[in-house]
């Protein structure tokens, strides 16, 4: 039984949600551990690759138009499209993303990253789709900006006491923009999930691992991966590869396909209320006020944007179910 492409859409949002909540608890957790923040980054792609690039050269064997591929057919999209994807979601995402946690904690990354996607998305959104930001969307947004303050907060007003935090939280927020950027653009492209995820893994796969390989070696960027135990290294390539890249990367870009990049940032905007609340089960961090106001605002939000859009994606799965009638006039 197929499912329809709202159901698909409601079953990618729990999917992604679920990753990338426990990517942040993971974070939190493995913070101090043997691997160091790139180290991480290296076996994040090389996990993702040993899955996606056979499939990606799977998918383009035999083609004579080389134009549909590129990366020596490593790549299933055209290479404008797998450069831009693959810069902003793939190499530049991971980059900033573990290079935030040599200055700030986990804390700020879970508040700084997936709470700033809709408001970053939402203004891309708005400049390259022309996609109209409503007063019930602002007002959305407010709410999931302000909820993510209060659950973070504390930690964050720490950024403002001198050092070096400050980078990390930059750093945090750039990476958070160049999310946005790609989940726009896979919209703007009509992006594939699977085809999408396989460029920009290819990608990252063909800058990330030789500028690793090139800046260790000559000493410049330091390395734990020689000395980490072995199951420290397959667990952070199976959850960091496969689960954050593969299983998350497809289902982000397919609840983007049925939602559309400003709600589905939205939807994301659990992620850090979500995380902290595992960070109480899991990890025995109180459970405060602030993380139930939280949470409250951030659920407001979300209801807000989401009575926003829900009649323009209606229509729009509707079309897409039935073109004829996309140019039908509608009944009285």
């Amino acid at each position: 039984m197929r499912l329809s492409p709202r159901a698909t859409g409601i079953a990618a949002a729990v999917i992604t949600v679920a990753i990338w909540t426990g990517f942040i608890v993971i974070g939190r957790a493995s913070a101090g551990r043997t691997l160091l923040p790139f180290d991480i980054g290296l076996l994040r792609v090389l996990g993702a690759s040993a899955v996606l690039l056979p499939w990606g050269w799977w998918l383009t064997r035999g083609r004579r138009d080389t134009a549909s591929s590129s990366l020596l057919g490593l790549s299933p999209l055209p290479l404008r499209q797998t450069v831009l994807a693959g810069f902003f979601g793939g190499f530049i995402y991971a980059v900033l993303c573990y290079a935030g946690f040599f200055y700030a904690p986990a804390a700020h990354a879970s508040v700084l990253m997936p709470g700033s996607l809709p408001l970053w998305t939402a203004l891309l959104a708005a400049l390259v789709l022309r996609d109209r930001i409503t007063p019930a969307r602002a007002l959305g947004l407010a709410c999931i900006v302000v909820g993510d303050l209060v659950v973070g907060g504390a930690s964050l007003l720490q950024a403002f006491n001198g050092g070096s935090v400050w980078k990390g939280d930059v750093i945090f927020m750039s990476a958070a923009f160049c999310w946005s950027v790609y989940s726009v653009l896979a919209r703007k492209f009509g992006l594939e999930a699977v085809r999408a995820t396989i460029a920009i893994t290819a990608f990252a796969f063909c800058t990330y691992v030789p500028l690793f390989a090139l800046l260790t070696a000559s000493g410049v960027l330091p390395t734990h991966l020689a000395s980490a135990p072995w199951g420290e290294i397959a667990f952070q390539a199976l959850f960091q590869g496969v689960g954050s890249v593969v299983i998350s990367g497809i289902t982000f870009v397919q609840m983007v396909r049925a939602f559309g990049p400003v709600k589905s940032t939205m939807i994301t905007a659990l992620v850090p209320g979500l995380s902290a609340l595992g960070a109480v089960l899991l990890l025995g961090e109180p459970l405060g006020w602030n993380l139930l106001a939280g949470l409250a605002l951030v659920t407001a939000g979300i209801l807000f944007g989401v009575r926003a859009t829900r009649q323009k994606t209606t229509d729009l799965i509707a079309a897409r179910a039935c073109p004829a009638s996309a140019g039908a006039p509608k009944q009285s």
